[in-house]
C-alpha cells in the first residue's frame, strides 16, 4: 500500500494515552509487543491538551508516547483532532456550533460539535494542523495522518448563519443565474420563486413537505462542505509532509447516508472505514460482508483500512451484545477476505470514564489475563500468518449499483410508499447474493461496468441521463442487467423524466409504466410461478420486452411482474415487485445462470467464501462443521494441507495460487 506503512497486515486500533498515567502507558507498549501490534492511532480528541489555549501549543506529552512507541517498533496513524474542539474555542466562538433542522443549536460536551462551514472554526483547525505538522513533519514512528473523525456522523447537515451563508454562494456557483436555479428547482409550483439569492434560506424543518430538489442540493452542499474541511486539512499536510498518506474514516460504508463516498475517496490517499455490528442482527455477518464490499468497491477495487471496529460489545446500541467466542476473529478475517489491509479496533485499552466506558477494548476491564485478550494475541498471530495476502485484489463478476444522492432523493417527504427504502431494496439483493456465495462489487451507475457479466440496480430512483445511457450501452454490448421497481423515475434535480416512466430506462427495459400500486402495510401479492411479492406492484406495458412472471391477484392480476428485454447481444430484466426472500433467490438464479455466474456447489448458506489474490478464505457462520470438499491447498493458519472442512465458527485460509 506505502513503504512507510508496517509490512504485512497492520494490526492495532486507537490509543489514547493521555488518559493514562505513566506506569500504565508503559504496560500498554509491552501488552502491544505481546499482540503483535504494529499501527496505533494517536490524538484523536486531544485538541485541547496540543492547545490548551489559544495559541499556545503544548506538545510534550505527545512527543514522549511517539518516541516510545517508535522503540517499541509500533508506527502511528497521527491524527488531526478536530472532531472535538476544546471549551475555550466553543466559549470563543458560540456561533460555530451547528444548528439542527429544527432550529436548535446543539450545546457542547459532545464530538463533532463544531460547523464544518464556520470560519473560526476552519481557522482555528488549520493553525493547529500546521502546528502539529511541522513538528511531527520527520519523527519516525508517524507513518500516516488521519483527519478530523468520522465525517457526517452524527452531524451531517448544519443550518447555522454560516450554512445559510456558505450554502447561497455554492448555489451561486453552481447554477450562476437564479432563473436557471428556479428553473431547476422547479419553484413555480407553490409560488416558491425567488427574485434574489439572498431569499434562498436553508431547507428548515416545516409544517408540509419542503421543495425536493432544494432539499437535494443542500444534500449536495452539506457534504461538499465537509469535504472542503477536509481537504483544507489535507491540502497542508501534504505540503508539509509529502512522504505521508493522509485519510479520514468513514462511519461505515452502508451507513454513511450523508456522504457521497464515491466524491470522498477522490480526495483519500488510503481508503479508511469503521465498522461496527448489528448487534441484534442474526446474520450481522452479512451486514459486514456488505460494508466491506462498498469499502473496496469505494477504493476503486484497491486495498482499504478497517479502520476501527470492535472486540466485543458496543456501548451505543439499544442492547449491547457481547460476540461469541471466536466471533471477533472470524469478523476481523472477513474483512481481510474482502479487501482490507489492516485490523484495526476502537480502542486499545477500555477507558474508565467519558460516554464510552463500556466499549469492548483489546485491552477490557478485566485486564490482559481476561480470555478477550488472548483472543486479541491469538488474533495477532493469525494476521502475521496472512502477511502474504497484503495488496492482493478481491476480483467480482456482478455489482450492485449504489448512489448516494438516489438514495437522498428517494427518502425525502411524499413518496408513493413509506416502505420504498434504499437499504431494504439493496440489503435484500445482497443478502440473497451473499447466500448464493456471488462475491460482488458495489459501482455508481455511471462507472465502467464493462468487466461485470450482471450490474443489478436495486434501488436508482434518480437516474441521470449520463448514467441511463451507461446502461445502455452495458446491455447493448453484451451485458446482463436487472432493475428494481420504481427505477428511473427522476433526474438529478428529483424532477420526473419526461414521458412515461421509467423515463431513464424505458428504452433499455423494453417497457413502460402507466400506474404504481403500492401495498398495503404487510401486503403481497401472488406471482404465476407460485412465488410472492410484497411492498409494490405496477401496471407495466410491454414494448419489447418478454413476460418471465406475471402477477397472480391484486391490481395488476395478469400483468407483467417480471420482464426480460433482449437488447443488442445483452438481456435487460426488471422486477415490479420485492420478491420475498426465497421468490428473490428462485429469479437471481436465474439471471445469474443468464448471465453465466458460476456459483459453488453444494457449499452450507452458512459458509462465507471469498477469494482475494491467491487465497480463498473460507469463514464458517454456522453451529456445525461444513465440508468443502473440492478445496485443496495450504491452509495459512493452520500451516497444514487443508482438511476438506472447517470446524464451526472457524476460518481456514487456503493458499490456491494457479488456481
Amino acid at each position: 500500500m506505502y513503504p512507510e506503512l508496517p509490512a504485512g497486515i497492520a494490526y492495532g486500533g486507537d490509543y489514547y494515552p493521555e488518559q493514562w498515567p505513566r506506569e500504565v502507558q508503559e504496560e500498554d507498549i509491552a501488552l502491544m509487543r505481546e499482540a503483535g501490534i504494529n499501527l496505533v492511532s494517536v490524538g484523536m480528541f486531544s485538541w485541547v491538551l496540543m492547545e490548551p489555549a489559544e495559541g499556545r501549543y503544548e506538545f510534550g506529552w505527545l512527543d514522549e508516547i511517539l518516541d516510545r512507541l517508535h522503540a517499541a517498533g509500533v508506527r502511528v496513524n497521527l491524527a488531526t483532532p478536530t472532531a472535538a474542539p476544546p471549551a475555550w474555542f466553543l466559549r470563543a466562538h458560540p456561533d460555530a456550533l451547528p444548528v439542527t433542522r429544527e432550529g436548535v443549536r446543539i450545546g457542547p460536551g459532545g464530538r463533532q460539535s463544531a460547523c464544518s462551514s464556520s470560519p473560526a472554526f476552519r481557522e482555528a483547525g488549520a493553525r493547529l494542523v500546521r502546528a502539529l505538522a511541522t513538528r511531527y513533519r520527520d519523527h519516525p514512528a508517524v507513518v500516516m495522518w488521519h483527519v478530523h473523525n468520522e465525517y457526517g456522523a452524527p452531524l451531517g447537515e448544519c443550518y447555522c448563519e454560516h450554512s445559510v451563508a456558505a450554502f447561497r454562494a455554492w448555489l451561486r456557483r453552481a447554477y450562476r443565474d437564479i432563473a436557471a436555479l428556479n428553473d431547476a428547482w422547479g419553484t413555480v409550483f407553490w409560488g416558491q420563486v425567488y427574485g434574489d439569492w439572498a431569499e434562498i434560506d436553508a431547507p428548515r424543518h416545516n409544517h408540509t413537505a419542503v421543495n425536493p430538489a432544494q432539499r437535494l442540493d443542500f444534500a449536495r452542499f452539506s457534504d461538499e462542505q465537509h469535504r472542503e474541511h477536509y481537504a483544507l486539512q489535507r491540502d497542508i499536510l501534504r505540503e508539509i509532509t509529502p512522504h505521508l498518506p493522509i485519510t479520514t474514516n468513514f462511519a461505515g460504508t452502508v451507513n454513511c447516508k450523508s456522504t457521497d463516498l464515491w466524491k470522498w475517496a477522490r480526495e483519500l490517499d488510503v481508503v479508511a472505514n469503521d465498522h461496527y455490528l448489528k448487534a441484534e442482527r442474526p446474520d450481522n455477518h452479512i451486514d459486514l460482508a456488505m460494508s466491506a464490499d462498498l469499502a473496496r468497491s469505494v477504493a476503486g477495487g484497491a486495498p482499504w483500512m478497517l479502520m476501527e471496529h470492535s472486540v466485543g460489545a458496543v456501548n451505543w446500541q439499544p442492547r449491547n451484545l457481547a460476540k461469541r467466542p471466536g466471533e471477533m476473529r472470524r469478523n476481523s478475517l472477513a474483512h481481510v477476505a474482502r479487501g482490507s489491509d489492516s485490523v484495526l479496533f476502537f480502542q486499545f485499552r477500555a477507558s474508565r470514564f467519558g460516554a464510552e466506558k463500556f466499549h469492548s477494548a483489546m485491552v477490557p476491564h478485566a485486564g490482559p489475563t481476561s480470555p478477550q485478550w488472548r483472543e486479541v494475541v491469538g488474533l495477532g498471530a493469525d494476521l502475521r500468518a496472512l502477511a502474504g495476502v497484503r495488496g492482493s485484489r478481491v476480483r467480482a463478476e456482478v455489482a450492485l449499483l449504489w448512489d448516494w444522492e438516489s438514495y437522498w432523493a428517494l427518502e425525502l417527504d411524499w413518496r408513493p410508499s413509506a416502505d420504498l427504502s434504499f437499504r431494504e431494496r439493496m440489503d435484500a439483493y445482497y443478502e440473497a447474493l451473499w447466500r448464493e456465495h456471488v462475491t460482488v462489487d458495489f459501482a455508481h451507475p455511471a462507472a465502467d461496468l464493462s468487466g461485470y457479466r450482471l450490474v443489478i440496480a436495486p434501488s436508482a430512483y434518480l437516474l441521470g441521463e449520463a448514467a441511463a445511457k451507461n446502461l445502455h450501452r452495458y446491455v447493448e454490448s453484451g451485458g446482463h442487467l436487472l432493475v428494481s421497481y420504481f427505477s428511473g423515475i427522476v433526474d438529478e434535480h428529483d424532477a420526473v423524466h419526461p414521458g412515461a416512466v421509467p423515463g431513464a430506462l424505458r428504452d433499455v427495459l423494453g417497457l413502460s409504466v402507466e400506474e404504481f400500486h403500492p401495498l398495503p402495510a404487510g401486503g403481497t401479492v401472488a406471482l404465476s410461478d407460485g412465488g410472492t411479492g410484497r411492498i409494490w406492484s405496477e401496471r407495466v406495458v410491454r414494448a419489447g420486452a418478454a413476460t418471465v412472471r406475471t402477477f397472480a391477484g391484486g391490481l395488476d392480476d395478469g400483468h407483467p411482474a417480471v420482464t426480460c428485454h433482449a437488447l443488442g447481444t445483452g438481456r435487460a430484466w426488471y422486477a415490479a415487485t420485492a420478491p420475498e426472500p426465497g421468490t428473490l433467490r428462485e429469479l437471481l438464479g436465474e439471471v445469474l445462470d443468464g448471465a453465466g455466474v458460476r456459483r459453488p456447489a453444494g457449499l452450507p448458506e452458512t459458509v462465507e467464501i471469498v477469494r482475494r489474490g491467491d487465497h480463498l478464505f473460507l469463514l464458517n457462520h454456522g453451529d456445525q462443521a461444513a465440508a468443502v470438499p473440492e478445496v485443496t491447498g495450504t491452509d495459512v493458519l493452520a500451516g497444514t494441507a487443508f482438511g476438506g472442512s472447517v470446524p464451526a465458527g472457524g476460518v481456514a485460509v487456503v493458499r490456491v495460487a494457479g488456481r
